[in-house]
């Protein structure tokens, strides 16, 4: 591990902590993935780019990560607990198709959206159904030790019981008390022995399209017990990361805090960590609300709230621009604004692939060296503070600055000295492309075709015909792009 104090906020200490793996330089990081029922939507993209980061700030400073994200494909049901239909088996029934066809199409565009948002495939990405067996196995684990029932082919965890020897809601704050009293008698649960209990294997009815055999008759996995089979299996009784967003705090981590502790003697992770809710213009998003928007949705731009289309890069960009413990509320003011700040990014990172180092008889500037010096520790250590994008993302800002400034002929790169000019360039382009994944987004043979319409402004130019000038500059104005005409060149940048 390279020489860095990396801290993040654990939830379940509800502090920072320095981060010190269980067995380095190896990384164990688990993180809840979607149930496939339908379309990803902003509330997938946050986890999804929030995690994507760790790993990839992880990996650069030198941790060998193994970052597991299951697809729950059974055992979601529609109440978020123990009552209601299984999510992908009611939207089989409405389509008229097998479960399994509703997982793999929408598993398939998951993978496509998250694709688009330049997100690392994660290194296991096991299924719920593939898992059976191990939740069998975790079930039997749990009842052996005391911690579980039985009733009518259904298994319970007894969290009153388990609370007598460990503390249930330590990871969400909750006290069992308040939600004992504070909780209702619901249709089905009157096997419970209280309302707090959770399934574990729930009893199948005859129409029930997704079950399977076990000692306790046919039936299928609780929600939560499917994570704390597939994170035991891939990374160990215990492991360094546990991820998701804020609403799965409760009850779902909470329960795999007590499914882990109940056969492991042990919480299954050793930091939590949890990205902040999404709001669309102030307010919860919702499908009553009319304000639910999926990804490809806002990548064409075709829902009623949005006033055009915004790429994916504009998308991760936004994201990153806020703290991944905060919220994060979308509009279209929010999203130009963001477009316009990736595409300063992006044209830096353009830039600094151009620029070249010359060396010359120059003298060095001390102060603008250590200005350069400061900006890449600052940008490293907002990262080293529970992964700040946003405060990394202001000093990359001050970096452009910079490479702006030698690509305009107002600073020469020779004050800063080769290695210190190199390391300028390179940093830059890390930051932006490896640790934030931010990419250019270009169309085949864009830069063949941009360089042709500039000779050809450049000779109507050269021509006087100052209504094809006119005409040339409109026209990549209208496609999203600027001509830039310097002192001894004439270049192009993506419209900001």
């Amino acid at each position: 591990m390279k020489s860095h104090n990396l801290k993040l906020y654990n939830t379940l200490s509800r502090q920072k902590e320095e981060f010190q793996p269980i067995n380095p330089p190896f990384v164990g990081m688990y993180v809840c993935g979607p149930t496939v029922y339908g379309d990803a939507h902003l509330g997938h993209a946050r986890p999804a780019i929030t995690f994507d980061t760790v790993n990839r700030y992880l990996t650069h400073i030198g941790l060998r990560v193994r970052y597991v994200r299951n697809i729950t494909d059974v055992g979601h049901l529609q109440g978020d607990a123990d009552e209601g239909e299984d999510k992908i088996a009611k939207k089989a029934k409405l389509e008229q198709l097998e479960p399994m066809e509703v997982a793999q199409q929408y598993t398939d565009s998951y993978h496509r959206d998250m694709a688009l948002l330049n997100t690392w495939k994660p290194s296991i990405e096991p299924r719920a159904t593939g898992h059976i067996p191990e939740q069998i196995a975790l079930v039997e684990a749990i009842l052996k030790e005391g911690f579980g029932y039985e009733v009518n082919g259904s298994v319970y965890f007894d969290v009153m019981k388990y609370n007598e020897t460990n503390n249930y809601g330590k990871l969400s704050g909750r006290d069992l008390e308040n939600l004992l009293s504070g909780s209702r008698s619901l249709d089905g649960q009157d096997e419970k022995r209280n309302t707090v209990d959770f399934a574990l294997w729930k009893n199948a009815s005859s129409e029930h399209l997704m079950k399977w055999d076990s000692p306790w008759g046919v039936g299928f996995p609780g929600w939560h017990l499917e994570c704390t089979a597939m994170s035991s299996k891939y990374l160990g009784k215990q492991f360094d990361i546990h991820g998701g967003g804020m609403d799965l705090l409760f009850p779902h981590h909470e329960c795999e805090i007590a499914q882990g502790n109940a056969c492991n003697h042990q919480d299954p992770a050793k930091y939590w960590m949890h990205n902040n809710m999404i709001t669309i213009n102030g307010q919860k998003m919702g499908k009553s609300l009319g304000n639910f928007i999926n990804l490809q949705e806002l990548f064409t731009g075709s829902h009623k709230l949005l006033e055009q289309a915004y790429s994916p890069m504009t998308i991760r960009y936004f994201i990153l621009t806020a703290h991944y413990r905060s919220t994060l509320d979308f509009s279209n003011e929010a999203l130009l604004a963001a477009q316009k700040g990736y595409k300063k990014l992006i044209n830096g990172l353009r830039i600094s692939k151009m620029l070249t180092f010359e060396a010359s008889e120059m003298k060095k500037d001390e102060e603008q060296i250590q200005q350069v010096e400061q900006i890449i520790t600052n940008a490293y250590r907002a990262m080293d503070d529970d992964f700040n994008t946003a405060q990394a993302i202001g000093h990359l800002f001050n970096l452009l600055k910079k490479i702006n400034s030698i690509y305009t002929g107002q600073l020469n790169a020779e004050v800063f000295g080769e290695d210190v000019f190199n390391k300028l360039i390179s940093s830059y382009q890390l930051f932006i492309s490896e640790i934030l994944g931010l990419t250019e987004e270009k169309c085949d043979n864009q830069n063949e075709l941009l360089n042709l319409l500039l000779q050809l402004y450049a000779d109507a130019k050269t021509a006087r015909d100052y209504a094809k000038v006119d005409e040339i500059r409109a026209g990549l104005k209208a496609l999203g792009f600027v001509v830039k005409d310097m002192k001894d060149k004439i270049d192009w940048a993506y419209e900001e």
